[in-house]
């Protein structure tokens, strides 16, 4: 019972709750089997592009500290990936939801971007043996097995069989294959790597749609 403590330590108490949250719905540890996503439901947030402005200019500061000014959020997310691990800031929380990219400081600050009104992203991290349960992609602390693999990537429109991606990939230093793609559909992905490959169907439709995959196996 939080009344029952004083006003300074409800306050610690709520906002570890807070951070623990937003953790839980990134990236958890690595484990050495394969499990579905974390079933966390999402917060209800705002649409593409309808961010408070308050939480816009946290945000902003948040990342102009880091040498991040000026960006919008595809701009963030695509720098971020680019980056080596060991080049990601510690000190930052970045997390992909649908709508909008979730921005922490270390001291608890917290602001948000909005994502593009026409892309969805997603990040999947194919495996061989080992993995880790995700859902909302943390582009500063998420990591997958296969670190700078080369990668064939599909992605089909399952409604009109339209294929919008067919690329060779190398995944980023965290293991990831970072993919923007249309909004209200359900995509159909195909990842070959080695002469294994994985299948699964994503969608884009929902503001609690997930943007971390990480039970690709590759077979």
């Amino acid at each position: 019972m939080l009344n029952n403590y004083p006003r300074s330590a409800r306050a610690v108490v709520t906002a570890a709750a807070a951070l623990a949250t937003l953790v839980l719905t990134a990236c958890a540890s690595q484990s050495p089997a394969p499990g579905p996503n974390v079933d966390i439901p999402a917060p209800t947030v705002p649409a593409p592009g309808a961010v408070p402005s308050e939480a816009i200019a946290i945000a902003e500061s948040l990342l102009a500290a880091h040498g991040l000014d000026g960006l919008a959020a595809r701009d963030v997310v695509e720098k971020m990936d680019a980056l080596a691990l060991e080049d990601r800031p510690s000190d930052l929380l970045l997390s992909v939801r649908p709508n909008e990219l979730v921005v922490k400081g270390a001291g608890g600050e917290e602001g948000a971007l909005p994502m593009p009104s026409d892309a969805f992203y997603v990040s999947l991290a194919p495996y061989v043996s080992s993995t880790h349960d995700c859902y909302f992609h943390s582009l500063t602390t998420c990591k997958g097995e296969m670190s700078g693999a080369d990668v064939h990537v599909v992605v089909t429109d399952a409604a009109t069989g339209d294929i919008l991606i067919d690329e060779q990939r190398t995944t980023f230093d965290n293991g990831f294959v970072g993919l923007w793609l249309p909004r209200g559909i359900d995509a159909v992905v195909d990842i070959e790597a080695d002469g294994r490959s994985a299948s699964e169907t994503l969608s884009t439709r929902k503001p609690d749609d997930a943007t971390c995959v990480t039970t690709m196996q590759l077979t």
